[in-house]
């Protein structure tokens, strides 16, 4: 079998490199583009973008708009997230109980696994009471604001979160958390009730509780929530009752993924 030779793997690797920017030149913000502005986006030549567009076109991994002229993500990387998505053992674990607590509570209801300093939406599924028009699934979220974040994070010490998230953060609200010490005093709270909570953290007018999940060695591998409008939500009157409901199912995943919850001792 021949050798490849070096400048054929250099330009082989080019080529893939030119492709993932392209791929990765969209986003939920900009789901549509012309030319040039992923010429602009990726920093390559026109007609390098235009050759490279035409043939992912033709592979179904951009769809071109003759109308309007803007290009999208194809339906092939559809089809590839749902690959990776029905291989994930969470999702699979998680799917049907997430959806059925959507339809039962009327509440937005999201599963996420941490993906470095981000959250990473696996599951998402909106109640009555809390629609949206857009899917959050693939999407990603500061740890620090959201319930879903903290959850992940509940067994995190300080020096863990400063690692980890440094020790000032983005602030997106009034009530956003912004530092490592204020982020550690509150994880000392989601750890003892065992659930976290976002109360306009993240966005105005919304709130939502998280719960963890654990895998079959207890470590934390993703969370649970519930969320929607504040007059939907109505913490005030039903975060008991939410709370409850919620640790009922993050605990049902987490047994699907083997975990088994050790019994409390007494001396």
């Amino acid at each position: 079998m021949p050798k490849q030779s070096a400048r054929e793997t250099v330009q082989g690797t080019q080529s893939i490199d030119r492709a993932l920017s392209l791929l990765t030149a969209f986003s939920a913000e900009r789901p549509r583009q012309r030319i040039s502005d992923l010429v602009s986006t990726t920093g390559l030549g026109q007609s390098t973008v235009s050759r490279m567009v035409a043939a992912m076109t033709s592979m179904g991994f951009i769809r071109h708009d003759p109308l309007s002229g803007l290009y999208s993500l194809g339906p092939e990387v559809v089809d590839l997230a749902g690959i990776v998505l029905n291989d994930h053992p969470v999702h699979a674990a998680a799917r049907q109980i997430a959806q059925n607590l959507a339809a039962s509570l009327g509440l937005g209801v999201n599963v996420a696994e941490r993906s470095g300093q981000h959250l990473f939406y696996l599951c998402n599924f909106e109640g009555k009471d809390a629609p949206r028009n857009s899917t959050l699934i693939g999407r990603g979220g500061p740890l620090h604001a959201t319930a879903l974040g903290k959850a992940l994070l509940i067994d995190s010490d300080r020096a863990s979160l400063e690692s980890l998230l440094g020790a000032t953060f983005d602030r997106y609200t009034a009530r956003t958390i912004t530092t490592v010490d204020a982020l550690h005093q509150e994880m000392a709270a989601v750890a003892d009730r065992g659930y976290a909570i976002e109360n306009e953290e993240l966005a105005l007018r919304r709130a939502c509780l998280a719960a963890p999940i654990r895998g079959r060695g207890g470590d934390v591998v993703a969370a649970v929530s519930v969320s929607g409008p504040l007059s939907a939500m109505n913490l005030a009157e039903r975060e008991d009752f939410l709370a409850m409901v919620l640790i009922e199912q993050a605990d049902q995943i987490s047994t699907a993924l083997g975990y088994v919850a050790r019994a409390a001792t007494t001396a």
